[in-house]
């Protein structure tokens, strides 16, 4: 039987949109240095998430799945980015250390994912969340913090889904 810490929130949206949604409450208080690390198969809601995330930061640039890029950049008004990298192309955790993840997470927020494939060299501080495919329309979300910051924002991801997405 798995127990859920206290800290942690399953989420279930019942929609791409409500994905979104959720994305772009959390996308609002995203601040560099910021690691939100995402798993889960294909199809099951991370770039739909993204795209909420995106939204959520300020970015009205089109968001897809960076994965024959492997990082695309989001920006927004005030000239601020947001990373999007996608891990599934990657040899492993040294393609992504030359990649210079740490001069990006000085600049902006890191949105990762296929993260559990390089979770050696990501810090060890973020915000890991899990994708599962439930039917067409439905997709469980895990959010799982380590650190006090990544604490704060499903703290307040809570509070907004308590107060209505």
């Amino acid at each position: 039987m798995v127990i859920l810490r206290a800290d942690a929130m399953d989420f279930v949206s019942r929609s791409a949109a409500q994905t979104r949604r959720l994305g772009m409450r959390l996308g609002a208080m995203l601040k560099p240095g910021d690691v939100v690390a995402l798993e889960g198969d294909l199809g099951s809601g991370k770039t739909t998430f993204v795209q909420g995330i995106a939204a959520g930061w300020g970015s009205t640039d089109p968001v897809s799945s960076p994965t024959f890029v492997i990082v695309n950049v989001y920006r927004r008004g005030d000239g601020r980015v947001l990373y999007h990298m996608d891990a599934y192309r990657l040899s492993g955790a040294a393609e992504a250390l030359d990649l210079d993840l740490d001069s990006m997470l000085e600049e902006a927020p890191l949105v990762i994912e296929w993260a559990d494939r390089i979770a050696e060299v990501l810090p060890e501080e973020g915000l890991t969340v899990r994708f599962e495919w439930l039917d067409a329309y439905q997709r469980a979300m895990h959010f799982e913090p380590r650190g006090e910051r990544a604490r704060v924002l499903v703290r307040h991801l809570r509070q907004a889904i308590l107060r209505g997405l």
